[in-house]
């Protein structure tokens, strides 16, 4: 007998998670103390840097505001100079200019020889000593005719500045209209404007420098000693005619990682308390908000299916109804309270649509359902109530198809309008019939001329021998009168007949569709349509196959399309010649759409575009007597049918109009 495992080998994975979980938090707590005080670090740094970038800015825009005073100083000088302000004087305003900053070491005015007219040195030379930088701007300003600063240069001035320091000039182009008469030149020393524009408190802090365009130092300002290249920032002065950049480099450098970690530590003990204390805070809010929303949801939801006048209805996948709105209960005449856990068959299915519920609720049970359908519903006290149902899957959060919900319609007053246009649509028929036949009517009187005049003449014959025979008082001869009573009763027939056909076309009768053969309705008008075709002399020709089925349609309206459009075809060829005038009526079975298609092809004068677009239109018409509403309504009565009412033009010259109708047994 073998021994069967232990329940900790066979369950491995609870036992495995009762080690690893403290172990993980222990992790989780050792990253957080590690990682707070490296983010604080991170956070010390950009601080730092951002507190340069500060300081730096601060320092530029002084230096900047300082050199633009001088500036506006020079400027003033220059406009005394060209206003013809005595030299002497031009002399005591350099002075007070130079008294004004130590940066500022020396002032010149210079003819356009370079020549010196007044000088704040002691014993200025006869002609300006500049340097090759200093002459390239004041060449660039003389041409452009604005201040230019030249580029610094290691310039020995012992009489105005420190040897070796670097020195920078200004030149401001003095202008009598167009004409140069000179310039006002200002020697910067860029040490002293280091010493002179930078605050001691920040450059106790950092190490300042300013650069050439190509990263020389011009000049270096270190009090507490070199930077150490971790914090560092440039920013260039924006002067005109050359490229200064102030570089500050700080002498701090990175934060300590341990104090860090020790403020760390105790920060993370106190953030993880008070993360505590407000995730149970905020957990208690979000509860209490979510039960809050969802009260007024469903006080929304509720409110919404109230004032709907749409039934809704939900239905599990057995069929019970899970739940109605007040609409449907109000359609149905049933409380929420007898409908919702109802099983089939419910109470308001009327009886004699039994069968068809029963079949729907088997298509439900079987997870297939009809997407939309009319059916009946019957209230309490009997009352039938039509109505248009949608149903929908119902799925949950989950994607689980848990049911079905239906939306249901009381579609009462649709039907009654469609009762309506139905019975306006039998009287349009009926007033179109008799229109037609009033269009008629005189090749009708002439029709039946004919036969009664022939009975009139056989009868006066018939009394004229038995008259003959009462004189000569002699027997009747049968054999004489025969034929002419056989005749008059075959003219009274034609006559009876031409009359049955007027009165059965125009008579009001209840539209019924029924399987009727296309041939048999041709036969019951082939009097009225031969009455017009013999008018026009036109020749009548039907093609029918002999294996075409019937048709379901109403004979009625059927009868009318085709005596309209035949109508029409006979009228379209008066005036063509007599060998074209044939009107064909020609049928074939479209087997895969299960339809009939009834062709009335003429050989007439054919349909103009213009004519052709508002063909169908009501109260149109090219008769000068017509109603416009033939075509229009034998449109109606063919989609009436489900079938489509099309034309086209016929290759041999004329139209041919072609309406479908549904084969028997579609």
């Amino acid at each position: 007998m073998t021994n069967s495992p232990s329940l900790a080998a066979r369950l491995p994975f609870p036992h495995t998670v009762r080690w690893l979980m403290p172990v993980v938090l222990v992790l989780f707590f050792l990253a957080i103390l590690i990682w707070l005080p490296w983010q604080a670090r991170q956070m010390e740094r950009g601080e730092r840097q951002e507190q340069l970038i500060a300081d730096t800015l601060w320092v530029e825009q002084t230096i900047r505001f300082q050199m633009g005073r001088h500036e506006d100083s020079t400027r003033a000088i220059g406009n005394d100079i060209l206003a013809g302000t005595p030299p002497a004087r031009i002399h005591e305003r350099m002075l007070r200019l130079l008294k004004t900053g130590t940066e500022l070491k020396r002032l010149m005015w210079l003819d356009p020889e370079a020549r010196i007219l007044a000088a704040t040195e002691a014993a200025p030379p006869r002609v300006a000593a500049l340097s090759a930088a200093s002459r390239d701007a004041a060449d660039r300003a003389r041409r452009s005719r604005n201040p230019v600063y030249g580029q610094p240069g290691a310039e020995s001035l012992q009489t105005v500045g420190t040897p070796g320091a670097y020195m920078m000039d200004y030149h401001l182009p003095l202008y009598r209209g167009d004409t140069y008469v000179g310039s006002v030149v200002a020697t910067y020393q860029l040490s002293a404007l280091l010493d002179e524009m930078v605050p001691w408190w920040f450059a106790q802090d950092n190490q300042i420098s300013l650069l050439d365009r190509d990263d020389r130092i011009l000049a270096r300002r270190a009090a507490a000693g070199p930077g150490h290249g971790v914090y560092t920032h440039k920013r260039a002065l924006d002067l005109p005619g050359v490229t200064v950049t102030l570089m500050t480099d700080s002498v701090k450098s990175e934060p300590k990682l341990l104090p860090n970690l020790l403020v760390g530590s105790v920060i993370a003990l106190s953030l993880a308390l008070l993360w505590s204390l407000l995730a149970l805070w905020g957990h208690i809010s979000r509860r209490l908000a979510a039960e809050d929303a969802l009260r007024q949801q469903m006080a929304f939801r509720t409110a919404m299916e109230n004032s709907l006048v749409t039934g809704l209805r939900a239905r599990d996948l057995e069929g019970r109804i899970t739940h109605v709105n007040p609409a449907f209960c109000q359609m149905v005449g049933y409380t929420e309270e007898e409908l919702v856990g109802r099983s089939p068959p419910m109470p308001y299915w009327a009886p004699d649509v039994m069968p068809e519920y029963q079949h729907r609720l088997a298509n439900v049970l079987a997870g297939t359902v009809t997407p939309q359908f009319e059916t009946i519903f019957q209230r309490p006290d009997g009352t039938r109530l039509p109505v248009l149902i949608f149903e929908a899957p119902l799925v949950d959060n989950e994607g689980r198809h848990t049911g079905w919900m239906g939306s249901i319609l009381d579609i009462t007053d649709r039907k009654r309008i469609e009762e309506l246009n139905r019975e306006h649509q039998e009287k349009l028929q009926a007033s179109a019939r008799l229109a037609t036949m009033g269009e008629i009517a005189s090749m009708l009187a002439h029709e039946l001329n004919q036969p009664l005049a022939a009975i009139s003449s056989y009868t006066t014959g018939a009394l004229n021998l038995l008259a003959r025979a009462d004189g000569d008082r002699q027997p009747v001869d049968g054999g004489k009168l025969k034929p002419a009573l056989e005749q008059v009763g075959a003219q009274a027939r034609r006559a009876g007949q031409i009359v049955r056909s007027v009165f059965d076309f125009v008579k009001k009768r209840k539209a019924e569709r029924r399987d009727v053969a296309l041939a048999a309705m041709l036969d019951s008008i082939s009097a009225l349509i031969e009455l017009q075709a013999r008018q026009h002399r036109v020749t009548l020709k039907t093609v029918l196959p002999a294996d075409l089925p019937a048709v379901h349609a109403d004979p009625m309206m059927v009868e009318q399309v085709l005596l309209n459009l035949t109508r029409n075809g006979i009228e379209a060829m008066a005036n063509v010649p007599l060998a074209r005038r044939t009107l064909t009526v020609e049928a074939c079975y479209d087997a895969p759409a299960h339809q009939v298609s009834v062709c009335i092809v003429d050989n007439g004068h054919g349909i103009p575009q213009d004519v052709a677009e508002r063909l169908f239109s009501p109260f149109f018409s090219t008769k000068a007597q017509g109603m416009g509403m033939g075509l229009n309504i034998c449109r109606t009565a063919i989609e009436f049918h489900g079938g489509t009412l099309t034309h086209r033009d016929n290759p041999g010259g004329g139209t041919i109009f072609t309406f479908t109708l549904p084969a028997a047994g579609a």
